[in-house]
């Protein structure tokens, strides 16, 4: 759950530096938790897949 926080954690920045006016660390943020959030995603599917075949086994 830590990739997510992080993910949040870049999100919640970017919006902050969008307010202020800094669109570059706003873009830059933002693509960070794009990353990080699609990450997450991925493990979560591979994971949650394992644990589909596991319980059928």
């Amino acid at each position: 759950m830590s990739l997510l926080k992080w993910a949040l954690i870049f999100f919640l920045v970017s919006i902050v530096a969008g307010v202020f006016g800094f669109t570059g660390i706003s873009a830059a943020t933002a693509d960070v938790a794009k990353i990080l959030f699609y990450i997450f995603l991925v493990i979560c599917v591979v994971l949650l897949v394992l644990g589909i075949t596991i319980f059928r086994a």
